[in-house]
């Protein structure tokens, strides 16, 4: 759709049977998007603190159901941890919690399932820094990632209703509400208090004990 319209070249359109953008001919002239830069190649920070279902909830501002069932179905998993039967938690990243986010907007404005799917695949075979300039966007049929202003004003100007997604204000309101919640190590386990007075106070209780 919007083949014929002002919209982003084809090379920034998601690929819903693949999760990548789909790639123009040699006519394309749009602004390139970068190289996808998986796990495997580096492009990633390592994550060192995991964070508990409740408090991926409360960041991603979604309900304990909706984290549960995306995670049963594959739509989000905890990439650091999934729970293996009942005595276990699920542990999501940092990244997994930004996520959680951007579908829960999605969904909010009608984004497809499928579509939703594949961004979340697109998102996650992306690096660190990929993700924080990154713009999504979406006519309801279709998810756009944006790389520059002029295709960010392309889409707009469609002729029909555009929701977008900053992805890297996305990352602040996370990393800002998660700064208020406990984390976890993931290599001890231990518990990361917030950086508040009555978390300090806890941390002295603790000590005591």
């Amino acid at each position: 759709m919007g083949e014929s319209g002002p919209y982003p070249p084809p090379s920034s359109r998601l690929d819903s049977s693949r999760g990548h953008p789909q790639h123009g001919g040699a006519a394309d002239h749009g602004p390139r998007r970068p190289t996808a830069v998986s796990d495997d190649e580096g492009g990633t920070v390592p994550e060192e603190v995991g964070y508990r279902g409740p408090t991926a909830c409360a960041a991603a501002g979604i309900t304990y159901r909706q984290l549960d069932y995306w995670a049963r179905t594959g739509l989000v998993e905890p990439s650091v941890r999934p729970a293996y039967g009942s005595g276990t938690q699920r542990l999501y990243s940092f990244r997994d919690v930004v996520v959680l986010k951007i579908v829960k907007r999605f969904l909010d404005t009608g984004v497809s399932l499928q579509n939703i799917r594949t961004t979340v695949q697109h998102l996650r075979e992306r690096g660190f820094q990929d993700l924080e300039r990154m713009t999504l966007m979406s006519d309801g049929a279709t998810v756009y990632e944006c790389t520059s202003p002029d295709e960010v004003h392309a889409l707009l100007q469609g002729g029909q209703g555009v929701f977008g997604i900053a992805v890297g204000v996305v990352w602040r309101d996370v990393e800002s509400a998660l700064s208020q919640l406990h984390g976890e190590r993931v290599d001890t386990g231990e518990t990361l208090l917030a950086n508040n007075p009555a978390d300090e106070l806890a941390r002295r209780r603790n000590r005591a004990v």
